[in-house]
């Protein structure tokens, strides 16, 4: 990263120049934090933010040239790399300003092609620079919804032959809805953390069987229409810091724990695996695992590895060098795939080569310079010699389509008309495969990260660069479209983590802390034109996790397209802090209870969040303590006040929060009564809320200091199926289910 520029040399103008600057590519000249604090944009942070778009802000000179350079690159293209349309097609191109023939070829997505030609002048035009001007085309008549291709050839007489190429984007004007969210029906499912599920038959971590029975308990139990899990992306599985499925190391492919290595046909085949398997040093192996408290990655990922190598080698010798039909469906996955597999294969192979060469090196940045670069002779030399090594981690994620078709299909079948709920997260492992094999895509120099809250009043660094908007536009949002179809298959549904994202991000600038940054707005129409596209062909809901600083356009503009607002039972609340009623929540949303980073209802209850945060060091021991009990006495009565002006509770039930140190089991079908009763179309319950238990899954701003994605079910599978208190709770959230119309 190169120096910050010196703006040593400022004056008012100057300054003002500089931000003006900045906010042509994004940044904001102002930002409200949520004490109603300005923040207006300063000249050396608007100069540290353009400095990583490649504009120099370190003079008026330099300011002016590179801001002409750059202009003059956008005037010179023909045509835009990408055009995101929607009703009518139009696209802006530009050349100089005299007569001259276009020839246009469109070349839809279904193969067909259209041909025509157009007289330069003949086109409206739109603005000017110098000799060159900007006109509009329009294409008539506009092609089906999809991705296509448009080449534009322009012809003057005594000037060279320009050609360009657009990638052209026709996207509907909504979200999809499934039938059953159609004429106000509205849905309820139960979310999971697949990891902490557990059974009999699982190795110490949730796999897809272990869904299946889920699925089954939710289906027969409670009637819900989907299961929501955590998402399952790939990541280094590597306590403490890396087993948060919201810093995957690609957004692309998934986290092979989550095979049942059991149920992978090349395991039942291969007399090796299943010989070892049957050994009583496994089976004990596997039963300590079981009985853990928490989820042992690092063991879970040696043991499941070991196996699905042996049945990788099975299928090697018997299917792959034999072209079996079985080696003609994987060779059908790969063909599929596409150039997308074969980076993130080769880094994970080439990630645990180093590794195991020399055991200091964890992260890519560390490795050798020559493997740093994935284009570089080292590492094409590396994906001959270790063809077979990168093959297994493609084999491994063909299983993992294989077994979340199967338990998509399952849900299907057991009547959730929704199914899998996945969940795509904001994050991007900055030492993962995605970072090193695509840096172009993400900005270097910034960290993305939030403005100081009363959660956190020195804001907070998420500590993964932001992405590059330009680079994005330049790849016409194939990457874009390709981690909301990757993350949502074998689903029906697909959580936006931090939907703001597609509107804009708090970018820090390295040198400086969190509360020095700037929001950075992206290409949010495009953005959400082309994830109402994948969300129309794939048939899956799109609900935008929206919570924090939420500029009231964003959430107009979610609407418009279709996407489910996001709202918990903690946050809905009027200015004196009392909850709004069931009714005033919006329709077009989803009401859960909680989030994994915040307290489960009876840990909010029971202040064990408290707790826990003062035993890891994040809350003082002194009056700062009692003052946040105090305020959490103040919010339950609020909740207490609202559960008795809806008759949800009994009329002799204690109206005294105080009186009230634990969730009894009226409170908790109160409370499930309350997010029934909103109007809005889909209603989640969390594992742990619908279980009573009382710790969250995460706490955020800690690693080593608490288990952070680590916690079990409070119940297994089995017992699911057999404990009567859990059969109680299953039978509790469908009479709300039935009572509301969510069935």
């Amino acid at each position: 990263m190169p120096e910050p520029p010196d703006v040593s040399v400022s004056s008012p103008d100057f300054d003002e120049a500089v931000c003006a600057a900045a906010a042509q590519f994004g940044v904001q000249r102002e930002y409200w934090d949520i004490f109603g604090r300005s923040h207006p944009l300063n000249a050396p942070l608007a100069a540290r933010i353009l400095q990583t778009f490649g504009i120099d802000a370190s003079s008026p000179a330099t300011l002016a040239g590179s801001l002409d350079h750059h202009e003059r690159q956008q005037w010179n293209q023909l045509s835009p790399p990408v055009a995101v349309v929607q009703d009518a097609i139009e696209i802006a191109l530009r050349a100089e300003d005299t007569p001259a023939l276009l020839s246009l070829t469109l070349e839809c997505e279904d193969g067909s092609r259209h041909n025509w030609s157009v007289e330069w002048q003949e086109l409206p035009t739109r603005a000017r620079r110098g000799k060159r001007s900007e006109r509009t085309l329009i294409v008539q008549p506009p092609p089906p919804l999809g991705y296509h291709k448009l080449q534009i050839t322009l012809e003057a007489p005594g000037k060279p032959t320009i050609q360009s190429e657009t990638r052209l984007i026709v996207c509907p004007p909504r979200a999809y809805f499934p039938p059953c969210l159609l004429e106000g029906s509205r849905r309820a499912g139960l979310a999971i953390s697949l990891y902490g599920v557990h059974s009999q038959h699982t190795w110490g971590c949730g796999d897809f069987t272990a869904l299946r029975s889920v699925i089954d308990w939710v289906a027969r139990r409670s009637g819900g229409a989907y299961v929501a899990l955590n998402p399952l992306h790939s990541i280094f599985n590597r306590q403490p810091y890396n087993t948060s499925p919201y810093l995957p190391a690609t957004i692309f492919y998934r986290n092979f724990l989550y095979l049942d290595v059991e149920a992978v046909d090349d395991f039942i085949q291969s007399p090796a695996a299943v010989r070892l398997r049957n050994h009583p040093a496994i089976a004990a192996r596997i039963a300590r695992l079981n009985s853990s408290e928490f989820v042992e990655y690092e063991e879970v990922a040696r043991l499941k590895r070991l196996f699905l190598l042996l049945a990788f080698r099975h299928f090697r010798r018997t299917h792959w060098q034999r072209n079996s039909p079985r080696a003609a469906e994987f060779a059908r996955y790969l063909l599929n795939e596409g150039r997308r597999l074969d980076p993130y294969a080769t880094f994970m192979s080439l990630d645990r080569w180093l590794h195991k060469r020399d055991p200091q090196i964890w992260i890519w940045p560390d490795w050798p310079a020559e493997y740093r670069n994935p284009e570089s002779p080292a590492v094409r030399q590396f994906e001959v010699e270790h063809s077979r090594s990168i093959l297994f981690e493609k084999y491994l994620q063909w299983q993992l389509d294989v077994q979340a078709e199967a338990a998509q299909r399952h849900a299907r079948d057991q009547g959730l008309e929704i199914g899998l709920f996945h969940d795509l997260p904001l994050a991007n492992d900055r030492c993962g495969a995605d970072l090193w094999s695509s840096r172009d895509f993400f900005i270097d120099g910034c960290r993305v990260g939030s403005p100081p809250d009363d959660f956190a009043p020195e804001g907070q660094d998420w500590s993964f660069p932001p992405p590059n908007k330009f680079r994005h536009v330049e790849d016409g949002y194939r990457r874009f479209a390709d981690s909301i179809a990757h993350s949502a298959k074998q689903g029906g549904a697909l959580r936006i983590d931090h939907v703001m994202r597609l509107f804009r991000l708090y970018w820090i600038p390295e040198g400086v802390d969190a509360t020095q940054g700037a929001y950075v707005r992206d290409n949010a129409l495009d953005l959400l034109r082309v994830l109402a596209l994948e969300s129309v062909r794939h048939k899956i809901v799109i609900v935008g996790e929206d919570l924090g600083t939420v500029e009231p356009e964003m959430r107009e503009m979610l609407q418009r397209f279709g996407i489910l607002s996001y709202r918990l039972f903690y946050f809905e609340r009027r200015p004196d802090g009392s909850l709004i009623s069931p009714h005033e929540y919006p329709a077009e949303a989803l009401v859960s209870s909680t989030t994994h980073d915040l307290p489960t209802i009876a840990g909010f209850w029971n202040g064990r969040d408290l707790e826990s945060r003062r035993r890891v060091g994040l809350i003082a021991d002194d009056p700062s303590l009692g003052r946040m009990r105090a305020d959490r006495l103040r919010d339950k009565q609020h909740m207490l006040d609202s559960l008795h002006q809806l008759a949800l509770v009994p009329p002799d039930f204690p109206r005294d929060a105080a009186l009230l140190p634990e969730l009894t089991g009226e409170l908790h079908n109160a409370i499930t009564g309350f997010l029934a009763s909103t109007p809005s179309l889909l209603m989640t319950l969390n594992q742990e809320d619908l279980t009573k238990e009382p710790d969250q899954q995460n706490m955020p701003s800690t690693t080593h200091q608490y288990p952070n994605w680590r916690r079990k079910m409070r119940y297994s599978v089995e017992q699911l199926h057999s404990e009567p208190e859990a059969l109680n709770f299953a039978r509790m959230f469908r009479h709300w289910l039935e009572r509301t119309g969510r069935l």
